[in-house]
This record gives structure tokens, sequence and C-alpha cells, in this order.
């Protein structure tokens, strides 16, 4: 079974990790959360990109066959570059689902919820040139709740306040489609849900982005073949393992109980 690094800022590639349990359970993981810099929304792209290229280095050394960047903001800031520099190793990203959200809108008003970095980014701006120009795009950088969901309060009523001030801009214009473009977002759907209902349609990647995850370690000839015993999964977080482990408890869906699990926090990435 393929050994499968999955790092993000925090703990919101924790979304991403949950996903490919569900279509890949029986491979080996490594979930790796730099807690200690989160988040990385608000980073210069130089720093993002020199760290992120760090962190999969990192992967490379524990053994990884693939890598997921389960951060939209790393993706768009240093995919590119990473790539360039591991060109031997599948590299999977995330990007906001701007496309599939255009094409399901029924009224042409999508809202894109992201950091400000994703949002600002070239490789967004690039997508977003190419589709229709008849569908309108509300975007809104969520700041300050990376933070708090971070923190474990990703239902609080601080986030909800919050939450509320950022969807006001998508409500009044009158999106009917709503892109989570961060990975920490869909731990949000609970909150989303209380402020704007059940009928705003909410577009994740994180299936699409297993799936190519999957394409990818085909095309490696890694073997995908399931077995009846799931995998392992190690968290590793720069700041403090115990608490993004407890997270992961919390957050996911997947019942951790069925894998083999460990966590270590390291501090320093050489």
């Amino acid at each position: 079974m393929a050994l499968i690094g999955v790092f993000d800022s925090g703990v919101g590639g924790l979304s991403v990790l949950d996903e490919a349990l569900r279509q890949l359970p029986e491979h080996r993981y490594i979930y790796l959360a730099d807690s200690l810099h989160a988040p990385y929304g608000e980073k210069s792209s130089e720093w993002i990109a020199a760290r992120s290229l760090e962190l999969c280095h990192y992967l490379v050394a524990q053994g990884c066959d693939a890598i997921v960047i389960a951060c939209n903001t790393a993706t768009a800031q240093a995919i590119a570059q990473i790539r360039s520099a591991l060109p031997h190793i599948p590299i999977v990203g995330v990007e906001p689902g701007i496309k599939p959200a255009a094409m399901q809108s029924a009224n042409g008003v999508v809202g894109v919820l992201a950091t400000e970095a994703t949002l600002k980014s070239d490789k967004f701006n690039a997508l977003l040139a190419t589709l229709p120009h008849h569908c309108q795009f509300i975007k809104q950088a969520g700041a300050g709740l990376v933070p708090l969901i971070e923190a474990g309060q990703a239902n609080s009523e601080a986030t909800l306040e919050l939450l509320a001030e950022h969807l006001i801009p998508i409500q009044e214009a009158g999106a009917d489609t709503l892109v989570l473009g961060c990975t920490h977002y869909p731990f949000l759907r609970k909150a989303i849900r209380k402020l704007l209902g059940d009928a705003i349609n909410l577009i994740d990647t994180s299936e699409a982005v297993v799936r190519q995850l999957k394409r990818s370690l085909l095309l490696q000839d890694t073997s995908i073949a399931a077995d009846d015993v799931a995998g392992s999964v190690q968290f590793i977080s720069s700041k403090d393992s115990e608490v993004l482990l407890k997270m992961a408890h919390e957050l996911m869906q997947s019942d951790l109980s069925t894998h083999r699990t460990k966590s270590i926090t390291v501090s320093t990435f050489h």
C-alpha cells in the first residue's frame, strides 16, 4: 500500500484526509499540520511557497509515494514550484470549486468564500478568467475564520457572528451557490446551514481531489487494491500533536479507531 502525505497549515486538511480515508482506507497516511504557523492565508506568497516546499521535502524524506497539498492557499501560491522541485512524485493540490459551481448555479450568482491569499493569487484569477462571463462571482475573504476553527470553535457563537458578517455580500447578491474555498470551511457547514438554510448549494472539492489522487496512484503503478485491514494514520504537528489528534477525532466523520494512529510533534522540518 502507498504512503500518502497530506499537509495543511493546520486542521483544515482533515476534511480532505476524511474523504481519502473513505475512498482509499487501505493506504498509510501522514497528516502534517503546520499549526505553529497557521493561518497561511495572511502570509506573503514568498513565505508560503518556501514553507510549503520545505514541508513537502520532509514528507518525501519520510518515504511518501504521493503528496496532497490539502490547503487552498499553499496550492495557489506554491504548487508549480513544488512540482518543479519534486518531479518524480505525484503532487495533488486543491483549488476552489468555481468551475463546478458555475455549472451548477441556476441563477448565475456564485459566492466564493476563501482566504485573501487564495483570492489574490494568479492561479485563482487565471482559473476565474476561463469561466463564463455571464456567471457573477462574489469573492469574500473569510478573515478570522481559520483561527477560530483551529481553536476548536467551528460551531461557537463567535464563529457564527463572524461568518454571518462575511456572508452578507454573498446573501445580498442573491447567490444560490457557495464555494467553500478553504479546506477549513467544510467544518463550517453546520453554521452556514444555520445562517443560509438548505436552499444554497455548497461546493466542496474534497471528493474530486481524492479521485485525482487515486488516478495519480494508478499512473504511478502504486497498488490501490483494497484489503481487509485499514491502513494507518500518523498525525504530525509543528505545534501540538495531541491537540491535532483530539481535533481529528472531533472534526472527522471517519472512525479513526479502525486505523492504526499515532501522533508526534516536530517543530522543524529538514
